[in-house]
């Protein structure tokens, strides 16, 4: 008898965050392409949504569309639903009581990032309590919770109490995320400069990336802004030195004209520090653009690890990652600054932009191929196969209990 992996798929329809719809579908693909003989992958679906991922064996239509499958499920209410295997991308899973020894029912959930809890105030009043209720739920009923770092791990456990059921498993970028041909014609339609350094965040951390750009005599771009918040980016922008007309702030874009901005960066500024995944310098990386992101328990799970260290005691890493402490490290991090900017700012420069920057510590990568490629390999092996793991280990150990799928799944 084999084994089915049930993966919610709430947002084929109504997508509510692009990155975490992304990454769910490039999950269900890899889990696919990965799954052991007798073993398949069932989607679950709201109502009015149709699947068009080959090799899916099933595909369980809910009886309510997501808007409402949400409310629903945040009372608790699944019906339809069904039992076995469940692995939900985000907070989105039918979380109520089962049976996980007899009946061999468990239910996974992922966290991506922790803001409703962090910073509240930059999210809709329903969707923290959403997310807040969610994490009630899971504490009660869920049999793991992943998150993408370990800090984020720590973080949750501050939170919430999970106990052991906190697994971490990395994301990766966008499966086939590449500079398109037409890249350059792309920015020009977009009225971008031929340099800039390119931003993500909120107007309050953006302050340092703005800082530096200015410093740098260089023009600013951000991404991902939301819907009316241009003005009071350019304000800050303006607060931070840098004039209006030099702050080009872009709203959520598709994947083509996006890698085609991150492609044309001098380099990629991750200001922010708060505990969620940061798919942006992810795919930065994946385009081998320079990251330079402020030093947080997250850019140092997510950044720093995609090199491996030389010798002990030196902050040095291969690939031109470079973090650490103390006046050493101080030191190491203005020769950082100046390692990004120097190459596409020049000298003269270096001095202002590094005092810009100086509030705030930085880790900063300059991606070689080989770095790039360990990094990325590293964290699709965890996407397509160790959620599908971690989920399938929670089933008790017993042989009687376990079925052939469980005993064969690739480590």
């Amino acid at each position: 008898m084999g084994a089915e992996l049930r993966v919610v798929l709430d947002q084929i329809a109504s997508v509510v965050d692009a990155d975490e719809a992304r990454a769910a579908r490039d999950l269900v693909v890899g889990l696919i392409e990965t799954a052991p003989t007798d073993c398949t992958v069932e989607a679950i679906i709201p109502s009015g949504a149709s699947l068009d991922i080959d090799g899916v064996a099933s595909v369980r239509p809910l009886g309510l569309r997501r808007r409402e499958l949400a409310a629903a499920w945040q009372l608790g209410i699944v019906p339809g639903v069904g039992g076995g295997l469940i692995h939900a991308p985000s907070l989105m899973a039918p979380l109520v009581k089962h049976d996980r020894v007899h009946d061999h029912d468990q239910t996974a959930v992922t966290i991506w990032d922790l803001t409703a809890w962090e910073a509240p105030s930059t999210l809709p009043r329903s969707t923290v309590a959403w997310q807040r209720g969610m994490l009630r739920r899971a504490v009660k009923h869920a049999d793991a919770v992943v998150v993408p770092t370990h800090a984020m791990a720590e973080r949750i456990g501050e939170i919430a109490k999970l106990g052991d059921r906190v697994r971490v498993i990395a994301g990766a970028p966008p499966t086939g995320f590449a500079i398109p041909a037409d890249a350059a014609s792309r920015r020009e339609s977009l009225s971008l400069p031929l340099r800039y350094v390119l931003l993500s965040g909120s107007a309050e951390e953006l302050e340092h990336g703005f800082r530096a750009a200015a410093a740098a005599d260089v023009d600013a771009v951000v991404l991902d802004a939301a819907e009316g918040s241009e003005p009071g980016l350019a304000d800050a922008a303006a607060a931070a030195g840098l004039p209006e007309r030099r702050a080009h702030v872009r709203g959520t874009l598709p994947d083509e004209d996006r890698a085609a901005v991150l492609g044309g960066a001098s380099a990629f500024v991750a200001t922010s520090m708060r505990s969620a995944w940061p798919w942006r310098a992810m795919e930065a990386l994946a385009l081998r653009v320079p990251v330079v992101a402020a030093d947080s328990g997250v850019h140092r799970d997510a950044i720093a690890e995609g090199c491996a260290r030389r010798a002990a005691g030196d902050s040095r890493r291969p690939g031109g990652c470079r973090r650490g402490g103390g006046a050493a490290a101080a030191r190491a991090r203005r020769r950082q600054g100046e390692g990004v900017l120097v190459g596409e700012f020049g000298r003269a420069r270096v001095g202002a932009a590094r005092r810009a920057l100086r509030p705030a510590r930085w880790l900063v990568m300059r991606p070689t191929r080989r770095a790039v490629l360990t990094l990325l390999e590293s964290q699709w092996h965890h996407r397509a196969t160790s959620v599908t793991l971690v989920t399938c280990l929670l089933v008790p150990r017993a042989p009687e209990t376990r079925s052939t799928c469980l005993g064969s799944w690739p480590s």
